[in-house]
């Protein structure tokens, strides 16, 4: 009797240990998925940063990653809307080939003819311009999809080989260059980032911005009767939260202007060169860039009407179209939106280059198809986060700049992120299985 009553205590004390990660990620409501490509990012850089001797993990080589992954990360959001309602876009990569051609072409030799050299609207007719044809090109296909009822598969795979033809056509294969002095803040680089005193000042608004959204959602909670998270668990996400900001502004402060543009940019203003400056870097421009089409398609997908309507179609297309939605219409609309994020990635992309090249873009639509799957996105349509999609994005090329750093040959590299993409399709359906 005595050893059942001493023995009691301690299988309970089990069972509520067994229950504490559980209890904590009901409390937080995070999702595991977001979770597990979390760890996963954090594993591949670990590992990244002891096969390469400890040049991973450095404020560069962290720079230059969110630099590149910023255009895939931008397609990606739109690429999330796309699969959702259980379509898909093959012609993303093409699409900023063809896209970036016509801005290349527009600002280095239509406008400086009609404005002159220098004009300061060139960039921004450029970039309206781009924008003007990846929203035209987007509805195209959307409405070749959508009301003539022609899989999206086979319409992208088409949209694929006209617009790469389409883009050796606009310069018979040359190489436009260079682009315009502003445009090419949007590629990044010393000049293209915003410097410390203005990192700090968005890591703060960063971080006040997370707040007011966990109070707002906590507000709107409490005045619909819906369950609250524990007190604890909001100040533990916003902690976490303002943490990883202010992190990634610190390490994009910690990159320093190479020795020989910091030299001209003194040399320039008529100035002595001081010994030992540092200047940073900061966060890059197209960085930014991504990350305010991160929260405007954030909000547009849980925000709106038409947000709803999207995940209602990859839920139940013929539910939703019984209850009235006009399907075609907004499947049209999610092209026309995915095309003009293809131009916008096309901008980023060219002003990195300074050229507009035939080859830009090139497997781009893998990319960006394979970080919004691994990000969560399941192919089965209803289920997709931006958030994730953007995480899928930088993990993507995480793997490319780990393995250019490890000096693996690109074949090997191909190899690689077909073997992770097929990983991330088999972790949704077993996933999918679990849940049903």
């Amino acid at each position: 009797m005595s050893d059942a009553t001493s023995h009691a205590p301690a299988e309970g004390a089990r069972s509520t240990d067994s229950g504490l990660l559980p209890r904590f990620l009901k409390a937080t409501e995070l999702d595991t998925r977001m979770l597990g490509m979390i760890g996963a990012l954090v594993l591949i850089w670990l590992t990244f940063h002891l096969l390469s001797g400890g040049l991973f993990l450095t404020p560069r080589n962290l720079w230059n990653l969110s630099v590149q992954s910023s255009s895939i990360a931008v397609m990606a959001t739109g690429m999330v809307l796309v699969i959702v309602t259980r379509n898909i876009d093959l012609s993303v990569g093409s699409l900023l080939g063809f896209t970036g051609m016509i801005i290349g072409v527009t600002q280095a030799e239509l406008l400086p003819q009609l404005l002159g050299f220098g004009h300061p609207l060139i960039w921004v007719l450029a970039l309206l311009v781009g924008l003007a044809i990846g929203l035209v090109v987007g509805a195209l296909q959307g409405f070749i999809i959508a009301f003539l009822s022609v899989p999206a598969f086979i319409v992208t795979l088409g949209g694929l080989l006209v617009w790469r033809g389409a883009a050796w056509w606009v310069t018979s294969g040359r190489t436009v260059a260079p682009m315009d002095a502003t445009f090419r803040l949007m590629g990044g680089g010393p000049e293209g980032a915003i410097g410390a005193t203005w990192s700090w000042i968005i890591g703060i608004v960063g971080c006040a911005a997370l707040v007011l959204a966990l109070v707002s959602a906590r507000s709107q909670r409490k005045k619909f009767h819906f369950p609250l998270r524990p007190v604890w668990a909001e100040t533990f996400l916003g902690a976490v939260g303002c943490a990883a900001i202010l992190l990634a502004v610190w390490v994009a402060n910690a990159y320093p202007w190479p020795v020989g543009i910091v030299r001209r940019y003194f040399e320039d203003r008529g100035l002595e060169v001081p010994e030992d400056v540092f200047i940073a870097h900061g966060i890059a421009i197209p960085v930014l860039i991504a990350i305010g089409v991160g929260v405007i398609m954030t909000f547009i997908a849980t925000r709106t009407r038409f947000g709803r309507y999207v995940f209602a179609i990859g839920g139940n297309p013929e539910a939703a179209e019984l209850a009235g939605i006009n399907t075609r219409w907004v499947i049209m609309k999610i092209f026309m939106l995915m095309g003009m994020l293809a131009a916008l990635s096309a901008c980023i992309s060219t002003a990195r280059l300074n050229a507009a090249t035939n080859a830009a873009g090139t497997l781009d639509e893998l990319l960006v198809i394979a970080a919004a799957v691994i990000g969560g996105t399941s192919l089965g349509g209803g289920v997709g986060t931006i958030a994730g999609a953007m995480l899928g994005a930088v993990l993507m090329q995480s793997l490319a700049s780990g393995m250019i750093l490890l000096g693996v040959d690109t074949p090997l590299q191909n190899i690689v992120v077909g073997l992770a993409l097929v990983i991330a399709v088999w972790l949704d359906t077993m996933y999918r299985r679990r849940i049903q």
